[in-house]
C-alpha cells in the first residue's frame, strides 16, 4: 500500500515537473518555441518519460492535471438538490475558484500563454465544447429536462461556460482582485437577467 502510494506520488511530481516546465519555457520563449526535447530536457527525464504522462505539449499546458480531474459538471452533480440551479453552480464553482486562487500565478501565466498562442484556440475550443455538454448533462439530470430535446440545458451549459470564462479573462488581467468577486459578478449579472448598465 505505502509503495503503491509512493509511486503514484512520483508520477504526480514527474507530471507536475513536466507541466511546469512547458509553461516556463513558453513563458521565456514562447509556446512554438519550445519542443517536448526542451521540456525533457529541464525537467531531467527522458523523451519517454514525457509520452508515459502527457500525449503532447499542448495538452501538458492545457490539461497539466490530466483529463480526469472531477469538473464543474461534476461538483454539480454533488450539489444538494434543494438549492436553486445558480446557487448550486456557485458552490459547484467555489472548489474550481479556491484551486485556482491557490496557484494564482501559475494560472494566470497559463493564460498569458493561451492569449498570446493562437494556434492553442482549437484546442481550447473543443476542450471548452466538451465540458460545455458535461455541464449540459448535469443541469439536465439536476432540472429533470432531457439534454437532447429541451433548449434549456445546452443554453444553460453555454451561457455558464461564457461567463466563466469571461470572469477568469478578466481577473488575468485584475492581479489584486479575487477570482471569486469576477466570478459573482458574471453570476450576478446573469441571474438580474444582463440588465443595461
Amino acid at each position: 500500500m505505502t509503495t503503491t502510494g509512493l509511486r503514484e506520488r512520483k508520477k504526480a511530481d514527474t507530471r507536475a515537473a513536466l507541466a511546469a516546465a512547458v509553461l516556463r519555457l513558453s513563458s521565456e520563449r514562447g509556446f512554438d518555441h519550445v519542443t517536448v526535447e526542451d521540456v525533457t530536457r529541464a525537467a531531467d527525464v527522458s523523451y519517454r518519460t514525457f509520452f508515459n504522462h502527457f500525449a503532447s505539449k499542448e495538452e501538458a499546458l492545457l490539461q497539466p492535471e490530466g483529463a480526469g480531474r472531477p469538473g464543474l459538471a461534476e461538483r454539480l452533480a454533488e450539489q444538494d438538490p434543494a438549492l436553486h440551479l445558480l446557487d448550486a453552480v456557485r458552490a459547484a464553482l467555489r472548489t474550481e475558484l479556491e484551486r485556482f486562487e491557490a496557484d494564482a500565478g501559475t494560472w494566470r501565466a497559463r493564460f498569458a500563454v493561451f492569449a498570446a498562442t493562437p494556434a492553442l484556440l482549437p484546442r481550447l475550443v473543443e476542450l471548452s465544447a466538451s465540458d460545455e455538454r458535461s455541464i449540459a448533462g448535469a443541469v439536465a439530470a439536476r432540472t429533470g429536462t432531457d439534454v437532447d430535446a429541451d433548449l434549456y440545458p445546452a443554453l444553460v451549459a453555454a451561457v455558464l461556460t461564457a461567463a466563466t470564462r469571461v470572469a477568469v479573462m478578466r481577473w488575468h488581467r485584475m492581479p489584486d482582485t479575487p477570482l471569486a468577486a469576477v466570478v459573482d459578478e458574471a453570476l450576478d449579472a446573469l441571474a438580474a437577467g444582463l440588465p443595461t448598465p
